[in-house]
């Protein structure tokens, strides 16, 4: 799929910061763009006329950014769109509730050219990804994939990307201590972790998978939003195989899958 061939729609109340990122979007060869001064519009306009991309502001005047892409992650028609988040807010806690639903890109506004062209090879690496089938080992169809993390918004994300990757069959987890009888009832090809979970956080629980000895052999990849500190000699120490940053770039994120199913 190509750029002009995308629907976008954008939910942005300011007419001057939709006009800036439409002439943006057109200048990088977008041809349908729409935009909606609300979240609750962009949302039933999708349900009418399904957009390939949704780029929105955090403060919009009837639901915030957060409040969208959540929304969409739990809905049944909607929860496969990429979502974009262009907005000033910093607050990190804010921001944080759109990483773990799986934003393919958060940008500050005003954001710089560069920045705005990386968003968007994001989003068409992620639209146009192809499955791992023809470049690993074992048949895809067969393998387990066991997610753990405490938000649901962020489960429903990795699965999705898990699946456009080849992926069929997948076990989820809220918590470290939810997820280890899973380990105790069948095999796992990989193993993917928040870092940050009530309880046990994904490095005790990597190290209970090594410990424990019930799936030693399964890689266990970190996805986190925290990953700069984190250090690698943590990650190692804890048995973790590979760490992913939120949002994470898709091409980087298959690479590394890849890497793993054939190195395990």
């Amino acid at each position: 799929m190509a750029l002009e061939q995308l629907l976008i729609s954008l939910a942005e109340p300011s007419q001057v910061q939709a006009q800036i990122i439409t002439k943006a979007l057109e200048a990088m060869g977008a041809a349908q763009i729409e935009v909606h001064p609300s979240g609750r519009e962009l949302i039933e306009q999708a349900r009418q006329r399904r957009p390939n991309l949704i780029i929105s502001a955090y403060h919009l005047p009837d639901i915030t950014g957060a409040e969208l892409v959540r929304e969409l992650r739990e809905s049944d028609d909607l929860y496969d769109l990429p979502f974009i988040l262009i907005s000033s807010e910093t607050n990190p806690e804010r921001l944080e509730t759109i990483r773990q639903a799986g934003s393919l890109a958060m940008l500050p506004k005003p954001f710089t050219p560069e920045e705005f062209d990386l968003a968007m090879q994001s989003v068409m690496s992620f639209l146009n990804c192809p499955s791992l089938g023809a470049e690993v080992d074992s048949d895809m169809a067969l393998m387990n994939v066991l997610i753990v993390d405490d938000s649901s918004t962020s489960r429903h994300h990795i699965r999705q990307v898990l699946e456009k990757l080849g992926f069929e069959h997948f076990c989820e987890a809220a918590s470290s201590e939810a997820a280890i009888p899973y380990l105790e009832q069948e095999p796992f090809k990989l193993i993917i972790t928040d870092y940050h979970m009530p309880g046990m956080d994904g490095l005790d629980f990597a190290r209970h998978v090594r410990s424990s000895g019930l799936q030693p052999d399964t890689p266990v990849m970190m996805i986190t939003s925290d990953s700069d500190n984190i250090g690698k000699d943590d990650l190692e120490e804890a048995g973790i195989a590979a760490c992913c940053q939120k949002p994470f770039d898709m091409d980087k994120m298959r690479e590394l899958i890849r890497t793993l199913l054939n190195e395990y």
